[in-house]
């Protein structure tokens, strides 16, 4: 059965910012949105003068705040892992230009260093098929850029 993908708005002609922004409100659970994430950039169709090693994606940032730190003030793990997911769903539907219904079905965190800071996830689709999508995630610093961590991910399209 053919999964077909579901346009936000007929108005708009590739999934941007705008779209991914609604996307955050409509389809995310209500204690993701409770995470403050920031779309920061999506990247939907082949930019002009790219590598031929360009990958579509999605950007987001994650403000710190006290909530979702644990004792010590390091942001805590799941946080962190909310982040990348989302930011693969965007990146999944950057990759599609539309949103599809998902689900993850592998994801692996490797954790580089305490986070007390603001994240950037860059999320970077891999591979797209028909009924599956694989990416990786790449946790920044938003002050100096150093990693924080590396997520690899498998998404089955519902």
């Amino acid at each position: 059965m053919a999964v077909e993908a579901r346009r936000l708005e007929t108005v708009d002609d590739v999934f941007g910012i705008a779209a991914a922004s609604r996307l955050m409100t409509d389809v995310m659970a209500p204690w993701v949105q409770d995470l403050g994430l920031l779309v920061e950039a999506i990247e939907s169709g082949r930019p002009a003068g790219a590598p031929p090693d360009w990958q579509p994606g999605a950007v987001l940032r994650m403000p710190f705040a006290a909530k979702l730190c644990r004792d010590g003030g390091v942001v805590c793990p799941q946080a962190l892992m909310a982040l990348a997911d989302t930011a693969m769903v965007l990146a999944c539907a950057a990759a599609w230009s539309a949103y599809r219904p998902m689900s993850a079905v592998d994801q692996t965190m490797h954790f580089l260093r305490p986070v007390n800071f603001d994240v950037i996830a860059d999320a970077r689709i891999v591979r797209i098929g028909r009924s599956n999508c694989f990416g990786r995630v790449m946790l920044s610093s938003a002050a100096d850029k150093r990693p924080v961590g590396m997520v690899s991910s498998a998404y089955a399209m519902l």
